[in-house]
């Protein structure tokens, strides 16, 4: 036989045995596949076949790669209403209980559970490599102290940002942003299309302070991560959406909210930075004083009763719930708070999320609530009549209720409630204080120095102090009255400020606010001009008295107090 003979039939041979041994792996695989399919209808569960299956990186980020390897379940689909789990082995007793807890926890969401193949669950989970690496998300997100160093560095000052954006990588920008929101102590990271770029803006202390512009062909991809990030959906563009992460640091945690919103030029997004040891402020250092703070510390002691918080949207309203709720909180009183959404997490208290989709709403919640034995419960926002109703029969039955309401004063409460439909009779034993409030921006230490006012704020400033009365024990001397600004300096990035301070007033219940409530004649003028007589120090007062102790600036008072 010729040599070409021979290698033509070595050939045709080795052919043979490839389909041969195709044939075979083929049979093993289907084999296997017929394996799950029993396993499946032994368990009484459903079978699915992976193999060609597109998973979305939504359904890969609805549990962690190592979740995902060491229990052996893997999401491979997922939308707003449902998920769509597989699972190697259905019979595993430890990992069903865990699997159990997770539906609970995920209960919002309809979670099914279908046998899978190994050969299929090998190939869902090698789509994680696709997930982007910029901040590793282990339960929540965590950006190391490497990466906060390495940016914080490069941003000295807030006019450092706008040339690191443009000379960051697209990877980075996400981190390079939160690390300097976080490094200014920013509430706010906002991101605004406009015509020509994308303005970067950062809430300091409660005022947006414009610190650079991304480029427009770079925005796609930089609203991508963060959408990722957030585990929304990246082909929505036309709606708006709501996420959150969680970024771990070595002694802090911080829960980021993302908004995206479209707009004429494209996503407008915003994300709200929520510090854990915030919600740790103590309720001596919120910087009520004098009288106001023990009457207010006096009212919280009550066991029941209402005590409400009102401001505008950014005043710290929750920050001041917060605070009350850590005192009250001791293992003797058990605490349910219901929160659109739950801002900080807080030990040893029962918290609650509203879900309008779900029929969850703050007066549905609330009744749900009541019946768990609360001694004090928090409502997140007083906004109807349901929800007000209830909270009111509540605070009359034993419970100490607290809750916000948007009114631009204490007094201006009263009448709020009243237009809702709230019955005055039920409305005027209820009500133990009022909190009215604002946050103003504290001078900066370091650039500290004393400031000649205007005559016209002079005169103003004079007036306004002159109507405390002359018992108080807060009433200044009026005589060679001293006040101060921040001149601007490294520390506070040029602002003249740095950190902020809670400016008050307390309103508590008397016999005269009372009977112009039961006899229906409320007016808010009235209600504050009878709380003053007894004693109350107006928010704007309160302002200048912490002017005068250097704490902030009389412009600063009259620009959130007007």
């Amino acid at each position: 036989m010729s040599q070409n003979n021979l290698n033509a039939n070595n050939a045709g041979n080795m052919t043979t045995e490839s389909k041969l041994t195709d044939k075979l792996a083929e049979i093993r695989l289907k084999k296997k596949e017929e394996a799950a399919e029993q396993l499946a209808n032994s368990s009484g569960l459903a079978y699915i076949n992976l193999t060609g299956f597109a998973i979305s990186e939504e359904a890969l980020r609805f549990l962690s790669e190592d979740i995902t390897r060491e229990r052996g379940f893997v999401c491979f689909y997922k939308d707003e209403k449902e998920a769509r789990f597989g699972t190697i082995n259905p019979r595993n007793e430890e990992n069903k209980v865990w699997f159990e807890k997770f539906k609970s926890e995920k209960a919002s969401i309809n979670i099914e559970l279908y046998v899978i193949s190994q050969k299929s669950f090998e190939l869902a989970v090698g789509n994680y490599v696709r997930l982007p690496k910029i901040i590793k998300k282990v339960d929540g997100v965590s950006i190391t102290e490497q990466d906060l160093v390495k940016f914080e560095r490069k941003i000295e000052k807030l006019s450092d940002l706008e040339k690191e954006v443009k000379d960051i990588s697209v990877t980075d920008l996400v981190t390079l942003t939160i690390a300097a929101g976080l490094k200014t102590e920013a509430s706010d990271i906002h991101f605004e299309p406009e015509e020509n770029s994308v303005q970067l803006r950062l809430r300091i202390d409660g005022v947006l302070q414009d610190v650079a512009h991304v480029e427009t062909e770079a925005w796609n991809r930089v609203i991508s991560r963060i959408k990722l990030l957030a585990g929304l959906k990246l082909n929505i563009t036309d709606r708006p959406q709501d996420g959150r992460f969680t970024i771990f640091l070595a002694d802090d945690k911080v829960d980021v909210r993302v908004s995206c919103l479209p707009t004429a030029y494209g996503e407008s997004v915003v994300m709200r930075l929520l510090r854990s040891s915030v919600a740790g402020l103590d309720f001596e250092k919120l910087g009520v004083r004098g009288v106001s703070f023990e009457q207010l510390k006096k009212e919280i002691a009550r066991p029941n009763g209402m005590i409400i918080t009102t401001g505008p949207t950014g005043s710290g309203k929750t920050t001041t719930l917060y605070s009350i709720l850590s005192k009250l909180n001791t293992p003797e009183v058990k605490i349910i708070t219901l929160e659109n959404p739950i801002e900080y997490k807080l030990e040893g208290i029962n918290q609650s999320q509203v879900d309008p989709e779900h029929d969850y709403s703050f007066a549905a919640g609330l009744k749900s609530i009541l019946r768990q034995d609360p001694d004090v419960v928090m409502v997140g926002e007083i906004r109807d009549i349901n929800t007000a109703d209830t909270a009111i029969n509540a605070a009359l039955t034993g419970h100490l209720v607290l809750s916000t309401l948007h009114t631009n004063s204490a007094a201006a409460s009263i009448p709020r409630f009243l237009s809702m439909g709230v019955k005055p009779f039920l409305l005027a034993p209820s009500i133990n204080a009022i909190i009215g409030q604002r946050l103003a921006r504290r001078i900066c230490e370091h650039c500290k120095q004393e400031v000649e006012l205007s005559p016209e704020n002079n005169k103003r400033v004079s007036e306004l102090l002159e109507q405390i009365p002359e018992k108080s024990s807060q009433r200044p001397s009026l005589e060679n009255l001293k006040f101060y600004k921040g001149d601007g300096c490294e520390k506070c990035g040029g602002l003249g400020y740095k950190g902020r301070v809670g400016l008050y007033e307390i309103l508590t219940m008397n016999p005269e606010i009372e009977k112009m409530i039961l006899d229906n004649k409320v007016s808010e003028y009235e209600i504050e001009k009878i709380a003053i007589e007894n004693g109350m120090i107006t928010m704007v007062q309160d302002g200048l008295l912490k002017a005068l102790d250097g704490l902030t600036s009389v412009e600063e008072v009259f620009r959130i107090i007007e």
